[in-house]
């Protein structure tokens, strides 16, 4: 496999084989193509204890991930696993918080703007008063 950014031990992956549908004709129904990767967030080494909170919080503590896509059931394993560090990696990342701004002055215009013709079609719909003439 290439380059890991998170090198997890296979010893904390879990593995199952299982057959998988779609395209590949005989050998798609032969063959235990289809991987589902579990790992366990809390019993992990791989990460210090603050750490493995975020990524319970985000992730929760079983992270399970179910490819299909290949025909190989080697290249199915890969992109499992390269599906686990793209989660790891957004439950990692620190969320940047919002600056409140304010509306700007063209915003606030159009939006009273809107108003004002809602306002006037109302009134307009109203039955016009005798006492007006």
């Amino acid at each position: 496999m290439s380059q890991r950014k998170f090198p997890i031990p296979e010893s904390e992956l879990s593995f199952r084989f299982s057959m998988s549908g779609g395209p590949g004709g005989q050998h798609a129904n032969k063959s235990n193509t289809r991987v589902e990767l579990v790992w366990e967030v809390a019993q992990s080494s791989s990460f210090d204890a603050q750490e493995k909170k975020l990524l319970e919080e985000r992730l929760g503590s079983v992270v399970r991930i179910v490819v299909t896509e290949s025909r190989s059931q080697m290249r199915n394993r890969e992109l499992a696993y390269e599906r686990l560090e793209k989660r790891i990696e957004e439950g990692l990342q620190k969320k940047i918080k919002r600056k409140p701004t304010r509306p700007s002055r063209s915003a606030k215009n159009r939006r009273l703007d809107g108003k004002k013709k809602r306002g006037n079609l109302k009134r307009q719909r109203q039955s016009p008063n005798l006492n007006d003439f």
